[in-house]
């Protein structure tokens, strides 16, 4: 069994925080002591970890990382494990230790996070959006835990957050259509309530507008957030009098649909119908022809998400408010640029 700090300290006859304070070079304490501690070391082979000698420090160098972690979450939440491992590895390369804690399914979730904050068991916490709840940003401030939001908490909120440029990225699929010529657009979103999902919809409602567009209310279709319903909403939206020459798609799991209807009409891709969609993944490798893709490095997020947190550690009176990560173009077989 490995020797703990608790060991060294019955050995030397002191608390296990004098060990910490003599492990931290604390100057208030007696040569004695810390000559008894030291022998007590050497006897015990002890190696001290990076919790034991931060303890009298007050900080754990510890991170909590809170998430929903439900069965099949992976295939509701496919960006979340990216992220995860992008902030494991900064805080690694920063002596920080990442803790993994999923979000509870009780009706009052803040007394979770409020014991978890009170135990000192982490110096801050990294929220993914999944887990947002209406006193989360009361909660936060006023207890001053350092923290950082993954994804946009709403307008007005007090938190600190980061999150991509969605409205950015349906700036680019529009762009993008119209230097392929492709004039006539419809949007496959996800639920109305869907913030991504209206973020890169009022993105590209806005990126066509600035070049003079205006896309058709009946353009614009919601569903249910599955292939069967998109597939169902493309099949409308291709018998209306005038139907759209190209499709974009919120996400994977919607350009299966798009794809699926497609085909089913007898459509050429990309001759006679175009699409693009968000997010090099889950499927966009089983999608046939290979995608347009409108890619966010969601690892780069988490990278961002953890250095900004470690900022936050050192300056705790900063407020990060930012969008990060840039939208980047992945060019497919599902369009053709005109030029």
């Amino acid at each position: 069994m490995a020797v703990t700090i608790s060991d060294v300290a019955k050995e030397a006859g002191v608390s296990t925080s004098t060990v910490s304070k003599v492990l931290n070079n604390w100057s208030s304490i007696s040569p004695a002591t810390c000559e008894r501690v030291h022998e007590a070391i050497k006897k015990l082979h002890y190696t001290p970890n990076a919790r034991a000698v931060s303890f009298a420090k007050g900080a754990s160098h510890n991170i909590l990382f809170l998430s929903s972690l439900k069965k099949e979450e992976a295939y509701r939440n496919p960006h979340m494990f990216d992220i995860l491992c992008g902030v494991r590895r900064t805080l690694a390369e920063h002596g920080y230790t990442l803790m993994l804690t999923d979000f509870p399914d009780t009706a009052e979730p803040q007394e979770y996070l409020t014991g978890l904050i009170g135990k000192g068991l982490a110096d801050g916490i990294l929220i993914h959006g999944s887990c947002s709840f209406p006193q989360l940003s009361r909660l936060l401030t006023e207890s001053r835990f350092p923290h950082i939001h993954i994804g946009h908490p709403g307008p007005g909120s007090r938190m600190c957050w980061i999150d991509t440029n969605n409205g950015l990225a349906g700036q680019f699929a529009a762009q993008h259509m119209l230097e392929c010529g492709y004039e006539k657009v419809a949007f496959i979103g996800e639920r109305r309530t869907d913030h991504i999902s209206t973020q890169r919809l009022n993105g590209f409602l806005g990126g066509m507008y600035d070049y003079g567009y205006r896309v058709p209310d009946e353009y614009i279709r919601y569903t249910d957030s599955t292939r069967e319903d998109a597939c169902r909403q493309t099949h409308e939206v291709l018998s209306l009098p005038v139907p759209p020459r190209a499709f974009i798609c919120e996400n994977n799991t919607l350009a299966l649909g798009v794809v699926k209807a497609l085909h089913e009409r007898q459509l050429q891709i990309p001759d006679e119908a175009a699409f693009l969609t968000f997010d090099s993944y889950p499927y966009s490798s089983i999608i046939d022809p290979a995608p347009t893709v409108i890619d966010i490095d969601v690892y780069d997020l988490g990278v961002q998400a953890a250095q900004m947190l470690l900022r936050k550690l050192e300056n705790p009176t900063l407020l990060v408010q930012a969008y990060t990560t840039l939208p980047v173009l992945r060019q497919g077989l599902s369009t053709v640029p005109a030029f």
